[in-house]
């Protein structure tokens, strides 16, 4: 079940270069969402919306938050929004991740695939772990927020100028050696979640993945965002949008 409507902004900062956080009043849309969903926002002068993952829900304020990257021009269009404004969307969209009660977690978030990763790692706060990774400092985004709920946090950058250097693999496989989690869930480009899900796979713990994809109608009518999964050893087309954008690792065939 999801809703469409012009709800009113009510928080917005910039947090990187290029990237936007913002907070929207809808009561009735913040009561459905769950973590690991996403919103179809509409960009004036744009016949097609703009999908965007859901950072993070407050059901008791009836908000949501929406952080992004200006990738072309209709986020561009997007993030010239204000506080006071209207922001149109149908949300929320597609499958969440799956929450464990008394389980110990690993988020794991590459690049603009982190946002989704706060809404699943407040579920566990300190029973989380999060692991980021960013091509450089500028952009390593929400390390606050997620300290603020308790989980423990590892950045990785490419370069070195923030936390660790090198690739969340790499600290993800230290971490599986170490003391192995309950479940892993990743969001971020495709050679960073066939790295995970490898990694899952390996050490045995249950992961489940959300991709990232081009979407037209986000709802399944179209066939856009067609991705291959695997069921039974059967090999299926299925919709990110509608299937997804959340999948169970060993589902999703990455060649």
């Amino acid at each position: 079940m999801y809703k469409q409507g012009n709800y009113p902004i009510i928080a917005k900062r910039a947090i990187g270069r290029g990237v936007f956080d913002v907070t929207i009043h809808c009561p009735e849309v913040a009561e459905l969402a769950r973590a690991g969903q996403f919103a179809q926002v509409a960009a004036e002068g744009f016949f097609l919306r703009r999908p965007i993952s859901i950072c993070d829900i407050d059901k008791e304020r009836g908000t949501i938050r929406l952080v992004f990257e200006v990738r072309g021009k209709g986020t561009d269009k997007i993030s010239e929004l204000n506080v006071g404004q209207n922001i149109d969307i149908i949300a929320p969209l597609g499958n969440g991740f799956t929450c464990l009660e008394g389980a110990k977690a690993v988020c794991v978030g590459g690049g603009i695939g982190t946002p989704p990763m706060l809404g699943i790692a407040k579920c566990y706060g300190r029973d989380a772990e999060v692991i980021s990774g960013f091509r450089t400092a500028g952009i390593a985004i929400l390390q606050e927020d997620f300290a603020a709920a308790g989980c423990k946090t590892t950045l990785c950058t490419d370069d070195g100028t923030a936390g660790r250097k090198g690739f969340v693999t790499e600290a993800l496989k230290e971490r599986l050696q170490a003391d192995k989690p309950d479940i892993i869930y990743a969001c971020g480009p495709s050679v960073m979640l066939n790295g995970v899900a490898k990694l899952a796979k390996e050490y045995c713990v249950k992961c489940e993945v959300s991709l990232e994809q081009r979407m037209a109608c986000g709802v399944g009518a179209c066939l856009v965002c067609v991705c291959r999964t695997v069921k039974d050893g059967e090999s299926y087309l299925s919709h990110v949008c509608k299937d997804g954008p959340v999948f169970d690792s060993e589902e999703v065939d990455f060649t």
